[in-house]
C-alpha cells in the first residue's frame, strides 16, 4: 500500500436509543446555549425534535433555532447560520438531519468563527483551517453522504453556479449520535437514493489506483456487497432494523477516510453531479445513478482488471466464457440493472434535464480528476451527458 496519515476526531454512539442515552452527558463539554439546526421540518414530524428538544430542555440548555437547510445547501444559508450562531453567542451546534444539514453546519461552524470570506479562501481552493471552528454535534437521520465522520462539507455558490466540497479535518463533528430508527421515517425514494451515495462513494474510492493487493480494496468489495444486500432488504421493508443500521454504518464506512487509505480516488461522476445539482438543483443519489453506468462505460477499458474483479467479487458473476473486457461489461451491466431494480432514474430527462445549450455549459464547468482510470475533457464530459439523455 502507498504511505498515508488516517486521522478521524469524531466519536460514534450508534445504537437504538443512543440520542436519549447520551446526548445530556455529551452536552455537559459545552456551555448552555446550543444552535439546534435542521432541514425542512421532517424531524417535527416525526418526533425526533421533540425529543431533543426535550432533552436539552432537562439540561438547561438555551436553545437557539436553525431550520430550513436545503438538501443542496447554499453559500447564503450558510451565511444565514454564521450570523445566528454570532448574534446569539452559540457555543455548540447541533445538527439533526442527513447530508446537507451536517454539511451545512461545518461551514457554519467556520463562518461563525472566521473573520474572512470561508467561500474565497476555503471553497473556491482548499485552505488551511489555522482556527478553532464551533463545535459540532450531529445526530443523524439519513444514510448517504457518511458527512457524521469526515470534516467535508459540499456547498452550492448560487451567484455562481459552482457546488463543490472540501474536506477539513478541523471540522469532524466532536460526536455523532446514530440511531438506525430515525431512518425509518425516511420516504423510500430519499432512502434508496441516499443508498446508492454510498454505493458511489465506494465505487469513486474503489475504482482508482493503485490496483495491486490491498486492504481498502478488500474493504471495499465487502461493502459494496453488504450495501447492495442490505439496500434490496430496506426497500422489502423499510423498517428491518439489520438492513437500515448496515447502511447506516456502510455510509460511515465509506466516508470516514478509511477505504480512501492509500487510494488515489476518482470522484470524477461527483464532480458531474454536482455541477448538475448547481444548475438544476437535481436530486444527488438520483444523478449519480444515471451517470454512473454512462461513466464507466467510458472509463473501464482503461481499469478493466479492476472492472472484471468488480463483476466477480460484487456481482458472483462467473468469468467462465468471458474475456476479462467481456467480464468488466458485464459487471456494468450487473449496476445499471440495479440501479433499475430499485427504482433509481436511469435518464437525465427523468430528472427534467432536457437543455443540451445547458448541458454543455455544466460540462464545462466540471471539476477534471485526476484519479480517473481515463482522464477525462470537458467535451467528453458533454458526450457522457448527452448519452444520459
Amino acid at each position: 500500500m502507498k504511505n498515508f496519515i488516517f486521522e478521524n476526531g469524531t466519536k460514534v454512539l450508534f445504537g437504538a436509543g443512543c440520542v436519549r442515552e447520551y446526548l445530556v452527558c455529551l452536552m455537559k463539554e459545552y456551555k448552555d446555549t446550543v444552535m439546534v439546526a435542521y432541514g425542512g421540518g421532517s424531524v417535527r414530524k416525526n418526533g425526533i425534535y421533540d425529543e431533543v428538544m426535550g432533552i436539552l430542555e432537562n439540561a438547561g440548555k438555551r436553545v437557539v433555532e436553525f431550520s430550513g437547510i436545503m438538501a443542496n445547501p447554499t453559500y447564503e444559508k450558510v451565511l444565514e447560520g454564521a450570523r445566528l450562531a454570532k448574534e446569539n453567542q452559540v457555543d455548540v451546534i447541533l445538527a439533526i438531519g442527513g447530508g446537507s444539514v451536517m454539511d451545512c453546519c461545518k461551514a457554519v461552524s467556520m463562518a461563525a468563527v472566521f473573520k474572512g470570506d470561508i467561500w474565497d479562501n476555503y471553497w473556491a481552493r482548499p485552505g488551511v483551517v489555522t482556527f478553532k471552528p464551533l463545535p459540532l454535534g450531529v445526530i443523524v437521520t439519513t444514510a448517504g453522504t457518511g458527512s457524521e465522520c469526515n470534516g467535508g462539507a459540499v456547498i452550492t455558490n448560487e451567484k455562481l453556479k459552482i457546488k463543490t466540497g472540501r474536506d477539513y479535518p478541523q471540522c469532524n463533528p466532536r460526536f455523532a449520535l446514530m440511531d438506525p430508527t430515525y431512518t425509518y421515517s425516511v420516504p423510500v425514494k430519499q432512502m434508496v437514493s441516499g443508498g446508492f451515495d454510498i454505493l458511489s462513494h465506494i465505487m469513486e474510492t474503489y475504482f482508482s489506483g493503485p490496483d495491486e493487493d490491498n486492504v481498502s480494496d478488500d474493504i471495499s468489495e465487502a461493502l459494496m456487497k453488504s450495501v447492495i444486500r442490505n439496500l434490496r432488504a430496506a426497500v422489502q421493508n423499510p423498517e428491518d432494523y439489520t438492513a437500515r443500521s448496515n447502511l447506516m454504518w456502510a455510509s460511515t464506512m465509506a466516508e470516514n477516510r478509511l477505504i480512501k487509505l492509500g487510494k488515489q480516488c476518482d470522484f470524477e461522476c461527483h464532480q458531474m453531479e454536482h455541477q448538475l445539482g448547481a444548475y438544476t438543483d437535481c436530486n444527488h443519489g438520483c444523478g449519480l445513478a444515471v451517470l454512473h453506468p454512462v461513466y464507466y462505460r467510458h472509463i473501464y477499458p482503461y481499469g478493466v482488471s479492476k472492472f472484471a474483479r468488480f463483476a466477480k467479487h460484487v456481482w458472483n458473476i462467473s468469468p467462465e466464457g468471458r474475456t476479462e473486457e467481456e467480464l468488466a461489461a458485464a459487471g456494468v451491466d450487473a449496476l445499471a440493472d440495479f440501479i433499475r431494480e430499485i427504482g433509481l432514474p436511469t435518464a437525465l430527462t427523468e430528472l427534467g434535464i432536457t437543455d443540451r445549450q445547458m448541458l454543455k455549459e455544466i460540462a464545462d464547468t466540471c471539476n477534471l480528476s485526476a484519479g480517473s482510470y481515463k482522464k477525462m475533457t470537458h467535451e467528453e464530459i458533454f458526450e457522457i451527458f448527452q448519452e444520459c439523455l
